[in-house]
C-alpha cells in the first residue's frame, strides 16, 4: 500500500517521546541528524577532557599504586572509546544507526568505568554519589540518543552504583536509604527534562511537516499539488531519468461525466468520488517512488520513475478496470464512475531522447483527450521519442 502521497500520521507515545509511526520518526531523526552529530561531538570532547582530567583525583586518593594507575588506564579507555566514537560520526556523516550506536556505546562505557572507579575508591562513596547524579543528567540531556536507550543504561548504572554502596561501602543504612533516594530523583529529573525536551522538538517538526504539507498537497486527496509538481517534482525525475538513463513515464487521467457526478450527488458525493480514486491510485503505486497529483479538478498525474510505456500502460488499465468495477459508496448511494488515462513514456537510454517537462504533459494530456474523445473509459498511449 502507498503512504508517500498522504501525510503521515505525528501522534505522539509519550512515554517513548517519538513519533508512534516508524517511517516519521526515522524522518525526524535524519532532519536533525547534523544537529546531534553536532552535539555528540562537543560532548564527548568535553566530557572526555573532564573524565580524564580526574586521574589526579585517583592519584591523590590512592598515590602511586598500582590501583591508581589501574584506573587511570580504564579512564584513557573510556576516553579512547569516546575518541574512537567520533572518528566513527566523521567516516559515516549521514548513518542514523552509527550515530545511535556510538552514543549508547560510549554511555556504556562512560557506566562502566566510573562503577570501576568507585568500587576501587571505596571509601568515597558519599562523594561519588554527587559525580553519579552528574553523570545521570548527561545521559539523560546532553549525550543526543532515542530516550528509552538512557533510562536503561541510567538506571542500570544508578542501581549498580547504589549496590557496590550497598556491598563495599561504609555508609550506614539511613545515608545509603538517602543516596539511593536522591539518584532515583535524578533519574526522574533526567527523564522529564529529557522527556520534555524531546517532545518539544517533535513538535517543532510536526508544525514545520503540517506547513510543508499544506503547501505541497491537495488537502482533499492528500496528493500532491499542481504547484509542488511544477516547481520541483516533474522536473526532478526528468534529471533523474536523464543521468541514470533511465525510462520515464507519466499518466494523465480524468474521471469521465464528473459534472454529472456532481449534479446527480451534490458536490459531497463529487468529492467522495474524487477522494475514493486517489485512494485507488496511492493504493496501486509503489511507495517512495511513483507520485500522484491532483492536476486540477477532476484531472490527475501519476509520475511513474523507472516504468516503461508497457508498464505504464498495465497500470492505467487496473486503475480503469478498479474504478469501473466498484461502485463508490456515498450515504446510502453507491457511485459509478469511470475514467480515461493518457499514457506517455520516454526511454533516456536513448542518447538522443530529450524531453521538457511542458512536452511530456502536453503529450499525456493529448493522449488524455483522444481516449475522451474515442468513447472514455479507455487508455491511450504513445511512446516519445
Amino acid at each position: 500500500m502507498r503512504t508517500t502521497n498522504a501525510p503521515l500520521a505525528l501522534d505522539m507515545a509519550p512515554l517513548r517521546s517519538e513519533f508512534r509511526n516508524p517511517v516519521a520518526e526515522r524522518n525526524f531523526q535524519l532532519h536533525h541528524l547534523a544537529d546531534t552529530q553536532a552535539q555528540l561531538r562537543v560532548t564527548f570532547l568535553f566530557c572526555s577532557f573532564f573524565y580524564l582530567a580526574f586521574a589526579i583525583t585517583d592519584v591523590i586518593w590512592m598515590g602511586y599504586t598500582t590501583h591508581s594507575a589501574l584506573l587511570v588506564g580504564a579512564r584513557l579507555l573510556v576516553v579512547a572509546i569516546a575518541l574512537t566514537s567520533l572518528l566513527l560520526l566523521r567516516r559515516f556523516p549521514r548513518s542514523l544507526a552509527m550515530a545511535r550506536i556510538v552514543a549508547t556505546v560510549t554511555e556504556v562505557a562512560a557506566c562502566a568505568g566510573f562503577l570501576l572507579i568507585a568500587a576501587w575508591r571505596s571509601s568515597e562513596f558519599s562523594l561519588h554519589a554527587i559525580s553519579m547524579a552528574i553523570l545521570i543528567i548527561v545521559l539523560y540531556i546532553y549525550i543526543p540518543n532515542r530516550l528509552v536507550y538512557a533510562l536503561a543504561v541510567a538506571v542500570t548504572a544508578t542501581i549498580g552504583f547504589v549496590l557496590l554502596a550497598r556491598l563495599l561501602g561504609t555508609m550506614r543504612e539511613v545515608e545509603l536509604a538517602t543516596m539511593a533516594t536522591l539518584l532515583a530523583l535524578a533519574n526522574v529529573f533526567g527523564y522529564v527534562a529529557a522527556r520534555r525536551y524531546q517532545l518539544l522538538w517533535r513538535d517543532e517538526f510536526r508544525a514545520q511537516t503540517v506547513l510543508k504539507n499544506l503547501s505541497v498537497r491537495d488537502p482533499l486527496t492528500g496528493c500532491y499539488n499542481r504547484r509542488h509538481l511544477h516547481d520541483q517534482l516533474l522536473e526532478t525525475e526528468l534529471s533523474r531519468a536523464q543521468r541514470y538513463r533511465l525510462s520515464l513515464t507519466v499518466i494523465m487521467c480524468d474521471l469521465d461525466h464528473f459534472k454529472t457526478v456532481n449534479d446527480s450527488f451534490g458536490h459531497h458525493g463529487g468529492d467522495a468520488v474524487l477522494v475514493a480514486f486517489a485512494g485507488l491510485m496511492q493504493a496501486m503505486t509503489r511507495d517512495s517512488i511513483d507520485s500522484v497529483v491532483r492536476y486540477g479538478g477532476e484531472e490527475f498525474l501519476l509520475i511513474l520513475p523507472e516504468t516503461d510505456l508497457r508498464g505504464g500502460v498495465q497500470l492505467a488499465e487496473r486503475l480503469r478496470q478498479a474504478l469501473a468495477s466498484n461502485p463508490i459508496a456515498h450515504g446510502e448511494h453507491l457511485i459509478r464512475a469511470t475514467a480515461s488515462f493518457g499514457v506517455a513514456s520516454i526511454d533516456f537510454s536513448e542518447p538522443d531522447s530529450i524531453v521538457a517537462q511542458q512536452t511530456m504533459i502536453a503529450t499525456a494530456d493529448q493522449l488524455l483527450y483522444a481516449a475522451k474523445e474515442g468513447g472514455r473509459n479507455q487508455v491511450c498511449a504513445l511512446q516519445l521519442p
